[in-house]
């Protein structure tokens, strides 16, 4: 999705104009927009607009500002922000009334003396300073990747940004320990010729900041619009009834996948009229521990504790039926009385009439189809090979008679082509 201002190019792709890839302040291709809902209503009489925006940065941050100047602000807008040292520039992405219930929602008090004002609109020298400090990241992430991996560091650079003065960079990295980089901000300094600060992000932080494709074929849950990170468990994989293979639930961030969170609390609903997994019937003819479950369908299956090849179907119904019945000590009969036959839909087979499904159809070389090629080509060919040899002399007895077809001749005497010459 994409706005007008950010048309895409004719070769790769990539939208031009705004020359930030899809992260422009227009709020139509931004990561982690809030939709203004309030934006096209008016206040009432009397009422002041509420004094704090919310500022996105680089690769979604986003922080609140106070517009202390009574600045006449719009969505998209580019400020000069508050910061140490210097100043900053980002893009406006909510005012109004919304920045007061997003700053609820994560837990900043819009009263409190501390949060940093707006200086200014930035002009365009403020825009050009920034785009040049933005064209530095890359190649600056590269060189800094080098000297840590030279320094033997246990860390990952993930990410570098500039603020907006270009007179600081913040260095994200990744790392299982504590890190003792105190030599690597030395050779930082020395070699950049700017300020460093070093910032420890989480792997799910990383890959929100960075962004990418998850197996499902669609954009990061938590680059596009998720906020909150919360804690994932196996025990969802197993509430789920899914196969606890790591590599299928782990994202790229190398944690759990955050969606095994979406539909637990649908899995748990479902459950509570299940029996529970462990239970165990008796029977007459032995007792039967449960090895499945299917829960949309409300089935679960059950096999003899000395038969575990054979399992019977049973409705939950049937089964808290048998459960009553086995704490009045009553022991049923077998669970084929209450077992339930199902019947498997075969599956359409389709006739290859053309045989275009068959993998190794292309393997075999064409025939050449122009025979007139071939004529010329043996044209000047002895067609007798023996005809050189002694009228009395019988030709020689073929060694590689009776041998299949299939197989190669291993004595075979090489057939040599004469052009036609001249005749004087």
């Amino acid at each position: 999705m994409a706005c007008t201002n950010c048309s895409t190019g004719a070769k790769d792709g990539t939208p031009r104009g705004c020359k930030n890839n899809g992260t422009c302040g227009t709020d139509s291709c931004n990561k982690l927009t809030v939709f203004d809902w309030l934006g096209n209503m008016n206040l009432p009489n009397g009422e002041t607009p509420f004094d704090c925006v919310e500022i996105r940065f680089k690769n979604g941050r986003k922080e609140f500002y106070r517009n202390t100047e009574k600045i006449t602000l719009s969505i998209g807008d580019v400020v000069a922000t508050e910061a140490s040292p210097g100043h900053d520039v980002g893009i406006i992405t909510l005012t109004g009334e919304l920045v007061k219930v997003q700053m609820k929602k994560k837990g900043v008090d819009h009263k409190s003396p501390e949060i940093p004002k707006i200086y200014r609109k930035a002009s365009q020298k403020d825009i050009d300073i920034w785009s040049d400090a933005r064209d530095k990241e890359e190649p600056m992430k590269v060189k800094a990747r080098e000297i840590a991996i030279r320094l033997q560091l246990e860390m990952k650079i993930s990410d570098i940004e500039f603020q907006g003065d270009g007179s600081k960079a913040t260095f994200y990295y990744t790392a299982n320990d504590r890190v003792d980089f105190r030599q690597l901000i030395k050779e930082y300094a020395q070699e950049f010729k700017t300020r460093i600060e070093m910032k420890q992000v989480g792997f799910r932080q990383e890959a929100s900041r960075l962004g990418g494709i998850g197996s499902c074929g669609r954009e990061l849950c938590c680059s596009t619009w998720l906020t909150d990170f919360r804690s994932v468990n196996t025990s969802a994989a197993r509430y789920q009834q899914l196969s606890l293979n790591p590599q299928k639930l782990a994202g790229q961030c190398g944690k759990l996948k955050c969606c095994l969170n979406y539909e637990l609390d649908t899995y748990l609903d479902a459950l509570k009229d299940f029996p529970d997994f462990e239970t165990k019937l008796h029977t007459e003819k032995g007792d039967a521990i449960c090895q499945k479950q299917d829960i949309f369908k409300g089935l679960m299956w059950f096999a003899y504790t000395d038969n575990f090849a054979n399992w019977h179907v049973l409705n939950i119904e049937q089964v808290k039926e048998i459960i009553v019945q086995n704490k009045q000590k009553i022991r049923v009969s077998s669970l084929e009385d209450f077992a339930i036959e199902i019947v498997v839909e075969q599956e359409a087979n389709f006739n290859n009439a053309m045989g275009q499904e068959s993998l190794t159809r292309f393997d075999q070389p064409k025939k050449s189809k122009n025979k007139n090629r071939n004529k010329n080509k043996n044209k000047g060919q002895n067609p007798n090979p023996n005809a050189n040899q002694n009228q009395g002399e019988k030709p020689a007895s073929n060694p590689n008679q009776g041998q299949n077809k299939n197989q190669k001749p291993q004595n075979k005497r090489p057939v040599i082509i004469k052009k036609n010459e001249d005749k004087k």
